[in-house]
């Protein structure tokens, strides 16, 4: 039997088998690298890989749609990862060396293959991953107990490894000891890919920190000054004040708008870069050593209150925005409440001066009548004086008979002319 697929159902069911962590175990060497990337330098990235195919003689190439790649180059295994706006590789090798000793994976790979990788490191951290035998988790603790800069010292996925690091760069790189007492291959695998998530989400989120510093000097003025608007526009006196407070008041929304628009991808994506962060220190499953700190408390002592300013500052953002809407919007209603007025003195003016041409077109009419009484007596008489001979009648008597006769039936027509012409505007409207 043959079913009509969705087109998207391999490459979804494929997404949560994606980055699988490597089976790992003791003892190993892990270095690890996030680059930050452009959309033009994803060509350049996977360009830069098939050199790496190429020079290790590798039949295969990644293909255009690949997202991971695991690749076995024999000394050592890279792991390349593509995200949203970075891409990892993490190096794997066995050591050479004895413990301790600053042997790194990072040593095994072509240093000048690394160094021409695209894009613009964001974390990196080396890692060892040791046995419990040499050294043990009581001579690390005994080694890192005289120093002065502060050491995070905990037990993970359930007290089954330790964890040593202090979160600084040494060389660039932060290093971290995992010292497997009872975890096994995949735990081990998972353990040390959520050190590296760590690692790379704490510092993808505190991207978000200069922005949030930026904004708030701009947050700082714009408030300020959106105070200042509204002084004026309570003083306000004339139309003239009213539309300067708003032209100033829209350049202020726009400064505003222009901001949120630059910054709250970057808000939003800090936001959830935290909360996996959370989430992958709560995977750890830390179990505290006393008198040392762990990833979790240190975290929530020195991430934490970055990230809360950060998603203080956008809400600040997001609520000087409302503000100066709500302002405008009450700016807006006083300038058309005065447009309103001045339309409504405008219209007064216009019935006043309707009422008055009314008037004086009653008056033509009234000397309209007379004037046309006065050419149709005038008619009327020439009429008489060319039929005198014939009826000898006095022509002065028939002119002034006619006047009244005349004007009335000029006054009664006018009338109904302009009876008619109301009817009909009544009905057009």
């Amino acid at each position: 039997m043959e079913l009509r697929n969705h087109p998207l159902r391999q490459r979804l069911n494929d997404e949560v088998h994606t980055r699988p962590p490597i089976p790992l175990e003791a003892p190993a060497l892990i270095s690890f690298i996030a680059y930050t990337r452009d959309d033009h330098d994803l060509e350049a990235e996977r360009s830069h890989l098939a050199q790496l195919y190429e020079r290790l003689g590798l039949p295969i190439e990644p293909s255009a749609e690949a997202t991971h790649l695991i690749i076995d180059c024999g000394r050592f295994k890279l792991k390349w990862e593509m995200h949203g706006e970075f891409s990892t590789y993490t190096f794997f090798a066995a050591p050479l060396q004895a413990p301790r000793s600053g042997e790194t994976a990072l040593g095994a790979a072509p240093a000048d293959w690394v160094q021409a990788i695209p894009g613009q490191v964001i974390a990196a951290a080396h890692i060892e991953f040791l046995t419990n035998t040499s050294p043990t988790p009581t001579e690390m603790v005994w080694q890192l107990s005289g120093r002065g800069d502060t050491q995070i010292i905990s037990q993970i996925a359930g007290e089954a490894a330790w964890l040593f690091t202090d979160l600084r760069l040494h060389d660039g790189f932060s290093q971290f000891t995992v010292i497997d007492e009872s975890l096994g291959r995949q735990r081990g695998g998972r353990t040390i890919q959520r050190l590296v998530e760590i690692e790379t989400y704490r510092l993808m989120a505190l991207l978000a920190f200069p922005v949030a510093k930026a904004v708030g000097k701009l947050l700082n003025r714009a408030e300020a000054e959106l105070a200042e608007l509204i002084d004026r526009m309570v003083s306000a006196a004339t139309p003239l004040d009213e539309r300067t407070v708003l032209a100033d008041l829209t350049r202020l929304a726009a400064e505003v708008e222009h901001s949120l628009a630059n910054t709250n991808f970057r808000f939003g994506a800090a936001a959830a870069y935290y909360r996996l962060v959370q989430q992958r220190i709560a995977d750890l499953k830390e179990s505290r050593v006393s008198g040392y700190p762990t990833i979790k408390g240190f975290m929530e002592r020195r991430l934490a209150p970055a990230l809360n300013t950060c998603a203080a500052v956008a809400a600040r953002q997001e609520d000087l925005s409302a503000r100066i809407a709500r302002t405008s919007q009450l700016l807006r209603t006083r300038v058309d409440m005065e447009l309103e007025r001045q339309n409504q003195e405008l219209l007064s003016q216009m019935n006043r001066r309707a009422r008055l041409q009314l008037r004086l077109q009653e008056t033509v009419e009234g000397l309209s009548v007379v004037v046309l009484t006065y050419y149709g007596s005038q008619l009327v008489q020439y009429l008489a004086k060319g039929s005198k001979e014939l009826h000898h009648l006095n022509t002065d008597v028939i002119t002034a008979l006619s006047i009244p006769l005349i004007a009335g039936l000029l006054a009664w027509g006018t009338h109904r002319m302009r009876r008619k012409l109301a009817a009909e505007e009544g009905e057009a409207h």
